[in-house]
């Protein structure tokens, strides 16, 4: 014979389940959870498969062309390795995986229509903007682990145990990378939140990146005759200063053919690290913003 129901009396608190069924995690929760499986699905895509041909490409030119002139300048120690190959390389592996990873994070929202799949959900844009964003910085991380790792073989190769005689300066050009590797994931996703088409994002980013901040540069330069300071590929030149040195920051070089003379400007490192993070900051919140107010439509 079955027992008669028990109800509980008025005023009494609601039985608490056992699990957390029902609960929504915080944003940042939502974020980590978001950016883990992008990172996932970043993975197991053919762009990186494609980002690592690029990298793996630049490293084995790098190598030969070392490997074949064995330039005196270049293996003599870790310092001028390092500041050649990982400084020089370093810039253009981050540009590709802004590209690649981060041209369409936002825009292929947009267009793939997975965005009236997410916003149907109790999370915010917010989340999904920061999720993405993560997921884009951690590939694109990996991606330049893998770089590293490429000049330090060539490092261990040419030095031996000198390779590692003094990592202070190599550490320190690679936390300089990494404020550029956020500033211009800021800019990426700036774009790709102003764009509702995948293609136009990332030809716009690649475009920029690849051509228009060198063309600005040069133009401000010989043109202007002034300091294009507010440029983000001009400041990156000072991943390269704990490795070669703080060059001046005004000189004046000469042609060797026409031998006319012109000046040449280097950033300071209060002044790049200024302009990268400022970057950083006024990009990721005005991608945000943008994507925000962007509709589904």
């Amino acid at each position: 014979m079955s027992a008669a129901p028990a109800f509980a009396p008025p005023g009494a608190a609601a039985p608490v389940g056992d699990g957390a069924l029902g609960t929504i995690p915080s944003t940042f929760s939502q974020a980590l959870i978001l950016s883990r499986y992008q990172f996932r699905d970043y993975l197991r895509s053919r762009r990186f498969i494609l980002m690592m041909g690029i990298v793996l490409a630049a490293g084995a030119i790098l190598t030969t062309v070392v490997a074949y002139y064995r330039p005196s300048g270049v293996i003599d120690n870790a310092d001028d390795l390092y500041g050649t190959l990982w400084a020089g390389g370093a810039g253009v592996v981050i540009v590709f995986a802004g590209i690649i990873f981060g041209g369409d994070a936002i825009a292929g929202e947009f267009q793939n229509k997975t965005g009236y799949f997410l916003m149907g959900l109790p999370i915010k844009r917010t989340t999904v903007y920061a999720g993405k964003y993560l997921a884009t910085l951690a590939a694109s991380i990996v991606s330049l682990v893998v770089y590293v790792v490429i000049v330090t073989g060539n490092a261990v190769y040419y030095l031996g145990a000198g390779a590692f005689s003094g990592p202070g300066p190599l550490i320190e050009s690679f936390a300089i990378t990494l404020l550029y590797l956020l500033a211009l994931l800021g800019f990426v996703f700036l774009f790709s939140s102003l764009f509702k088409t995948s293609a136009y994002a990332v030809l716009v980013v690649a475009v920029l990146f690849l051509f228009g901040f060198s063309i600005i540069q040069e133009v401000v330069v010989n043109l202007a005759h002034t300091e294009p300071w507010f440029l983000l590929s001009y400041v990156n030149a000072i991943n390269a200063y704990p490795l070669i040195g703080v060059p001046a920051h005004v000189s004046t070089v000469r042609n060797p053919f026409t031998h006319a003379t012109s000046t040449a400007y280097n950033p300071t490192y209060i002044e790049g690290i200024l302009v990268m993070a400022g970057y950083w900051l006024l990009t990721t919140i005005g991608g945000l913003l943008s994507f925000e107010r962007e509709e589904f439509t």
